[in-house]
């Protein structure tokens, strides 16, 4: 007799997870497979120039401001108090125009002591003059003695040479006649020699003298204009420019008080890149832009060091000044360093260095993707920079920050 065998429900259900674990896994090895979907980007977020050939135009570029290209600062010649305020920041004024007034009563008691000094001094070389003159008259009265006497003695030797010829008196008193004859003449060419020495150091004492009259003459004089000096002009022609005192306020010698600026004489001072500024010469173009028109002008100066990573470049404005220009206006700078012919070039990539290999993405021909390529740059400017290798006439590139796509060769582009 058969016996009917009960069909094993276990092995059946083993079989079965068997089967869905392969299909699973096999599925798993199949979308492990499959490249990543490429992500996307909006059209209008992107950066994207075309790659043309022609002339690139080498520029820098860099912030500035306008500044007076003549300047004249008013200081105080000495400390005193602000008494009176006589004009205002934006006047006009001419150079004997009186700004302020200042007062200082020490300054008046220093041009008084000065004076005084000066006539005393003036005082003393009358009296110098005086008693020179009296010691020169009296050494020549002295002098005329001198000689009265020794034609006396000339003459009482002569006398007694001819009577000790004629045996009338004794030798010896002709020789005592003789020897003062002798010692008068030698008294009378003393006191000439002294006359001489006397007429001699007149005009030197006297120069002396004249000289510390002069001095103290010019320091009364310099006194007199630290007094003229409280009461400040302007000096020049132009406008005023930061007057802030006040009144009753007390400032110290050398302490710019005003600026008299000539507006319509102005320069424009830039701030360019260190980097970028190895290239830049006297005599280059420049425009400037006051962001109300645009003037033209060329570099003039360069400071020698770089301050805070950019230096200095002066641009002297050729053209005329566009409305609204005065001094210390924000305006932005761009110097032209050189000119490249027939050469490929598009806009200038975000962190791009010249002279080096960047990948980039180009558009497709549809322009719904961007591949990416490596191309090798040359020149940079402000704004543009050159291509060497790697792209062609037309193709259209992403000149925006790609980092966040570094891992990807392609991007889906959103219109």
């Amino acid at each position: 007799m058969d016996i009917v065998r009960q069909p094993i429900r276990g092995s059946s259900r083993l079989a079965r997870v068997s089967i869905a674990a392969g299909g699973l896994l096999a599925i798993v090895l199949a979308l492990a497979s499959l490249k990543p979907a490429a992500p996307g980007a909006g059209r209008a977020t992107l950066w994207v120039d075309s790659v043309r050939r022609g002339e690139m135009v080498i520029e820098v570029r860099g912030p500035g401001t306008l500044v007076p290209e003549h300047v004249r600062f008013i200081t105080a010649v000495s400390a005193g108090r602000v008494d009176r305020l006589l004009a205002q920041p934006g006047q006009i004024v001419q150079p004997q125009t009186v700004l302020l007034e200042l007062s200082n009563p020490d300054v008046q008691i220093q041009s008084l002591q000065a004076e005084e000094q000066l006539t005393a001094a003036q005082a003393q070389l009358l009296t110098l003059r005086t008693a020179l003159q009296v010691e020169r008259l009296a050494q020549e009265g002295t002098v005329a003695t001198a000689r009265t006497v020794y034609a006396d003695a000339k003459r009482q030797a002569n006398v007694a040479g001819s009577l000790v010829a004629q045996q009338l008196i004794a030798v010896n008193e002709a020789a005592l006649a003789k020897d003062r004859a002798a010692e008068a003449e030698t008294r009378l060419g003393l006191e000439q020699e002294r006359l001489g020495i006397i007429i001699q150091t007149i005009d030197s004492k006297v120069a002396v003298q004249t000289s510390q009259v002069d001095r103290l003459r010019a320091i009364a004089a310099f006194q007199q204009n630290v007094v003229r000096s409280l009461e400040v002009s302007a000096g020049d022609s132009g406008v005023v420019s930061d007057l802030t005192l006040q009144l009753g306020q007390w400032v110290l010698a050398g302490t710019v008080l005003a600026k008299v600026v000539q507006p319509g004489k102005l320069k424009a001072v830039l701030q360019i890149p260190e980097t970028q500024a190895k290239d830049v010469a006297i005599g280059q173009k420049a425009t400037i832009d006051t962001r109300n028109g645009i003037t033209r002008g060329r570099v003039v100066r360069m400071d020698p060091n770089a301050i805070n990573g950019t230096v200095v470049v002066d641009v002297a404005l050729e053209g005329p000044l566009p409305p609204g220009a005065r001094p210390e206006l924000s305006v932005d700078g761009t110097i032209e360093i050189d000119r490249l012919r027939n050469v490929l070039y598009t806009g200038r990539p975000a962190s791009s260095q010249p002279n080096s290999t960047i990948a980039m993405f180009k558009l497709t021909t549809d322009g719904d993707h961007a591949d990416r390529v490596q191309v090798q740059l040359g020149r940079t400017s402000a704004s543009t920079i050159e291509i060497k290798r790697g792209l062609s006439v037309g193709d259209s590139v992403v000149l925006s920050d790609v980092s966040q796509w570094d891992n990807v060769d392609r991007v889906t582009i959103k219109r």
